[in-house]
């Protein structure tokens, strides 16, 4: 990224009023996805914060996760550890389930995924309640992994996720009120 103009990745993001419900402004990604510069510049700047911390593995629950937690894997030359929905992956698992507002809900991790000890980073596209990377950072630890991240491209600071996840050093490049 040195000797070219940093992107105001903001621009990047698109406001969709009434999704997925009436009340909800959802922030679109896809802008970002579709300029190769701008999704090339989000995965450097989240490398850059991440390479520092010694990461061994990056993990990301399905879906949006994915798009971020591959690339980053890949540079930082990190494993990768997909963090699905119950019965979606195919050999032995663990599994955390968690509370939603209404329900439970539960993601699982093969169980051979990580060796105790080791240093994992949670990817998501968006930091809104940290319920989700909240389960995915209880799931690790019960692997015997260590989180010592959690990165986002957003973060929705009205939702107040940053507090429920603090313990694991969340990282995010663009902050929404």
């Amino acid at each position: 990224m040195s000797g070219t103009r940093l992107l105001n990745l903001r621009n990047f993001i698109r406001d969709v009023p009434d999704f997925p419900k009436p009340g909800i402004l959802f922030r679109d990604i896809t802008p970002l996805l579709l300029d190769p510069r701008a999704f090339r510049q989000a995965i450097d700047m989240l490398v850059a914060e991440l390479r520092p911390r010694g990461v061994e593995l990056i993990a990301a629950a399905e879906a949006r996760g994915f798009l971020f937690a591959a690339p980053i894997a890949l540079a930082l030359e990190a494993g990768l550890i997909p963090i699905r929905k119950s019965g979606k992956l195919p050999r032995t698992t663990i599994r955390h389930t968690y509370q939603l507002e209404y329900g439970t809900d539960t993601l699982e991790m093969h169980a051979d995924a990580i060796r105790p000890g080791q240093k994992v980073v949670v990817i998501d596209d968006v930091l809104a309640t940290g319920g989700t990377v909240e389960a995915c950072c209880r799931l690790i630890e019960k692997a015997g992994g260590r989180v010592v991240a959690c990165a986002f491209l957003i973060e929705l600071l009205p939702l107040k996720g940053r507090e429920r996840i603090a313990a694991y050093s969340p990282v995010s490049l663009i902050q929404f009120e």
